[in-house]
């Protein structure tokens, strides 16, 4: 069997005038290989029009889907609503729900939730919540990226939000 590597992903969302603004999302993965030398991958891209959450989603989706090959990953990130969704066991109840959550009311954000599932598939995942605007270095190199990316000129359109 393939030996995990361990990873840990940075990352973190943002969008002006949410809902519905510009926004973006930025990612930083780091992976110590057997020499104790560092790597380190960056992503962002911005969109039209969007939400905080919704660039929350699609940071760790980025994260995750650049990898290739199993691995053990500590997802760091500054949001409630990612990584409680995990560790409060929400997304649990939102599925035997059938995607329906407190008074029977959707789940918004299906659409990216599914994608991170799938993406998530073959790693173990680990979700650690940090305070975003705290000074945590990855934390702000993220939002960094992610602002510079809402503020971009080579906006793209959001996927189908719903």
């Amino acid at each position: 069997m393939e030996e995990y590597m361990n990873v840990t992903i940075y990352t973190d969302g943002a969008a002006r005038g949410n809902p519905d603004g510009p926004g973006g999302y930025g990612t930083v993965i780091h992976y110590v290989d057997p020499k104790g030398e560092l790597h380190v991958r960056e992503f962002s891209a911005g969109y039209k029009k969007t939400t905080n959450n919704r660039m929350e989603l699609m940071a760790a989706i980025a994260g995750l889907e650049a990898l290739t090959r199993p691995c053990n990953v500590n997802l760091i990130s500054d949001s409630k609503y990612l990584v409680d969704a995990f560790n409060q066991h929400w997304i649990e109840g939102w599925i035997k729900k059938g995607w329906k959550r407190g008074k029977n009311e959707p789940v918004k954000n299906v659409d990216l939730w599914k994608r991170l599932l799938e993406a998530m598939k073959i790693h173990n995942v680990t979700f650690t919540w940090v305070k975003g605007h705290a000074g945590h270095e990855m934390n702000e190199r993220c939002d960094e990226l992610a602002t510079t990316a809402a503020d971009g000129s080579n906006l793209l359109d959001d996927i189908a939000a719903e």
